[in-house]
């Protein structure tokens, strides 16, 4: 797929017309003008959307591709998240580190407040892979504050299940690595600590829905997998012979509870009939969107569509984690082209969420932990192809250069004591890794503020530069739980819709239904 800016040359284009950029203006101007009538409503849903390693540049390069990919330029495209009427920046640091990991930040955006990187759920007292720190420093989850409250809860990720992100929403853990019993020292595991899987059913053991990867961690060791029973690697991980997705079978057989591990058994649920769901997918990680089986391999898209439509039932609403996990997999591998495509298939399921849903009571939050090192640039002309080359060479070495590039990472290539000449390689394919300046294994995160996209009840409260830590509090705040309740118009938490005309509910509530 390559673009030439020459398009724009050949015929009349209204880009050259004066006034098509001014009406464009005065419609975004009208538009922005009502926003002064503020959603006050109580949230009765919300839902944090979690783009992992999804920086500003990361955003951007995504909407070119999202344009491109249906035959645009790409740079006048709008991504789902584009549309969020208020938009904020995040300080990511963790309390130890200037560039964070995404352990300490999922602290920051799920508990409410910053921690140490590579620790989850707990308070900065807490000392990374220091099992005696745990007790008396946990924090509580948004997550659990909702499920307190009533509401329904999910987590879905195209992680395991229980990383860093979703593990900071029900686990108390000092390091992030702990997957399972397997991975944990003996020390740790005779002072009483607990692995993060088995945190996931035992802490907060009624969420409502889980889907994601992860199968290893939640059987006994060397028990074959049910996909790839012939590849050991995948086998089971646990020391203590537990079959945690048995024991959930278990608890939850008499309460419409359901476990799918593939793509044709979730889909061929009822989500009327569902009130408890576990999908593990993969031992481990989804596969990346380029790499997804269409067939057989669910998106991210498909697995939200399945949780809204379990969790929307309660008539208290829900609460919704959702992490398009695997955009910073392919930054730290340094293939940018499977990172844009996770990052453009997290919009496409933020716009299956906001169908399913209504901005009168559902506040939306689409965020990020972290940055990477991640950029594009070299003056390339429009409608280039994002994975282009820029169009001129070094006027240092006298070789072509894509416009994306790393900082640092495993793009770092020198073929006969100089940089590789990229015009001899097929840059454009999926697992190209980009040029980068400093040789790493894995490619870096990046340590600059984070976007904050929000829309729906107190979305407005997402302002300016704030510090992540703020983003759950004000998610809370809409929805009446958690601390700060004193403002809350009713007693139950649902949401009040006094000043909406009954048409416009009439409306509202077909479309629920319709979806």
């Amino acid at each position: 797929m390559k673009f030439n800016s020459l398009l724009f040359d050949l015929g009349p284009k209204p880009e050259k017309d004066p006034d098509f950029w001014k009406e464009w203006a005065q419609r975004t101007l009208k538009n922005a003008l009502t926003l002064q009538d503020l959603n006050k409503n109580v949230a009765k849903n919300i839902i944090l959307f979690l783009g992992d390693g999804m920086g500003v540049p990361t955003v951007t390069a995504a909407r070119i591709l999202k344009g491109q990919m249906s035959g645009q330029s790409g740079e006048e495209t709008q991504l789902e998240m584009d549309k969020f009427p208020y938009i904020a920046l995040s300080k990511t640091y963790n309390t130890n580190a200037q560039v964070p990991d995404s352990a300490g930040t999922a602290t920051a955006y799920l508990c409410g407040v910053k921690a140490n990187e590579g620790t989850v759920g707990v308070s900065a007292a807490a000392v990374r892979s220091q099992c005696n720190t745990t007790q008396g420093n946990e924090v509580t989850s948004i997550l659990k504050w909702a499920k307190d409250a009533g509401k329904s809860v999910g987590i879905v990720t195209t992680t395991r299940v229980n990383h860093a992100t979703p593990s900071a929403a029900y686990a108390h853990c000092v390091d992030r690595d702990w997957y399972s019993d397997g991975d944990m020292p003996t020390e740790a595991l005779q002072s009483g600590c607990k692995d993060i899987a088995r945190q996931l059913f035992e802490n907060i053991p009624d969420i409502d829905v889980i889907m994601g990867g992860g199968r290893r961690n939640m059987y006994p060791r060397n028990t074959p997998d049910v996909e790839y029973p012939g590849d050991k690697k995948h086998n089971g991980t646990r020391k203590d012979g537990r079959n945690l997705v048995g024991e959930w079978i278990d608890r939850v057989k008499d309460k419409k509870g359901y476990y799918a591990w593939n793509r044709k058994d979730l889909l061929s649920l009822n989500p009327n009939n569902v009130d408890y769901l576990l999908g593990l997918f993969e031992p481990a990680d989804l596969p990346y969107e380029l790499e997804r089986n269409k067939e057989t391999d669910l998106s991210l898209t498909e697995m939200v569509d399945v949780a809204i439509k379990i969790l929307r039932k309660n008539e208290r609403g829900f609460y919704l984690l959702v992490e398009g996990g695997r955009i910073d997999h392919g930054h730290h591998e340094g293939k940018a082209k499977q990172a844009l495509h996770e990052a453009v298939e997290m919009d496409r399921a933020i716009t299956r969420a906001g169908l399913l849903t209504s901005i009168y009571d559902t506040l939306t939050v689409v965020t990020a932990d972290h940055s990477h090192v991640f950029s594009f640039g070299g003056y390339t002309p429009r409608g280039n192809s994002i994975f282009g080359l820029a169009p001129t060479v070094s006027d240092i070495d006298q070789k072509p250069f894509t416009s994306i590039l790393y900082g640092n990472g495993p793009g770092f290539k020198m073929v006969n004591s100089t940089r590789e000449n990229v015009s001899t390689v097929d840059y454009e394919q999926n697992n190209y890794q980009a040029q980068s300046a400093v040789p790493l294994r894995m490619e870096t995160h990046g340590g600059e503020d984070v976007a904050i996209f929000s829309k729906g009840p107190m979305a407005h409260l997402l302002h300016g530069v704030q510090e992540q830590h703020y983003i759950p509090h004000v998610m809370a705040y809409a929805a009446c739980i958690g601390q700060n309740k004193d403002h809350c118009r009713t007693n139950s938490g649902s949401p009040s819709l006094s000043h909406i005309s009954p048409m416009l509910a009439l409306l509202l509530a077909v479309k629920w239904l319709l979806c």
